[in-house]
């Protein structure tokens, strides 16, 4: 399965933009969504020269493909509905695991409740708590929980590390469109009127890149 609007979309949700390469916590090159040159695109030439949001969004959309074809191998041969392969694909965006946690296993064999169990289970830093039970929602309830932005950071200190204060939150849905080639971005999915076949999590704040900034300051 290929990543589509929706996909990354919701992925988006849950991380921050910066259009210019910046040092990380662990002082590696990084640019727009996460991204490093580890996923095969050069980001030091971003090095004080700030892109087009589109541009940010479509290379990120581009990466997000390679990430994709782990999880269908991890998921290999079971199939999985768009909002469930959004999910796990955002779960393997943020941890990298997707081959290794034993959630996949548990799924695979129709243990639903041990296998959410074993999802909310992937809880550190404490942070990350409330990234971890939207995707769980998303994955075994079909709820979706983007509102069409993200958080952009606009300013990068003379270290090239991030301004803080320099936070903004913008709508990225029309230029992700784009990046995907179509004109208006689609109406976005909505949960199904049902009630969720598994137990649910209470929510807990602070997800994605704010994740990472607060086990950075930690």
């Amino acid at each position: 399965m290929r990543v589509n609007y929706n996909m990354a979309l919701e992925i988006a949700s849950h991380e921050a933009i910066i259009r210019q390469a910046y040092k990380d916590s662990a002082g590696v090159w990084t640019w727009s969504v996460g991204l490093t040159s580890a996923t095969g695109h050069n980001v030091t030439r971003y090095i004080d020269k700030p892109q087009s949001l589109r541009h940010c969004l479509a290379v990120y959309a581009w990466a997000l493909n390679k990430y994709a074809k782990q999880v269908e191998e991890a998921f290999t041969p079971t199939k999985l509905t768009e909002h469930q392969f959004a999910a796990a694909l955002s779960f393997h965006w943020n941890t990298g695991a997707i081959k290794r946690a034993s959630w996949v296993k548990l799924f695979k064999q129709k243990r639903l409740v041990e296998a959410k169990k074993s999802f909310l289970s992937w809880n550190k830093p404490a942070a990350i708590i409330g990234r971890r039970e939207k995707e769980a929602e998303l994955f075994f309830s079909g709820k979706w929980s983007n509102d069409g932005g993200m958080t952009e950071y606009m300013r990068l200190t003379a270290n090239h590390t991030p301004v803080w204060s320099s936070a903004r939150r913008i709508n990225v849905e029309k230029d992700l469109a784009l990046a995907f080639g179509a004109p208006e971005p689609p109406v976005r999915p909505v949960a199904p009127d049902v009630e969720p076949a598994v137990p649910q999590a209470s929510p807990v704040a602070a997800t994605g890149f704010w994740a990472w900034l607060r086990s950075w300051w930690s």
